[in-house]
């Protein structure tokens, strides 16, 4: 089963490349980009096949090492 979690910095907390990417896009001439976040996403193989179980098992991941979650929120999206 696949996992894909998803961590990106939560809303208020300064996102340093997130602004670089927009400037930079900015001067790239793509004038529309108001602001620009940036996060991580993260692919697993699971061998769980049933999918609330990969679902738990990835969401605990994300707290335990895959997201700062101080500063940072996760979503886990599953696929069979």
């Amino acid at each position: 089963m696949k996992a894909t979690v998803t961590v990106m910095l939560k809303n208020g907390v300064l996102d340093p490349q997130g602004r670089a990417i927009a400037h930079a896009l900015g001067t790239l001439g793509f004038s529309g980009v108001q602001d620009a976040r940036a996060g991580k996403v993260i692919e697993l193989d699971l061998k769980e096949t049933d999918p609330d179980r990969a679902r738990a098992a990835a969401e605990e991941m994300a707290r335990k090492l895959l997201a700062n979650t101080v500063i940072e929120s996760f979503r886990v999206v599953v696929d069979g």
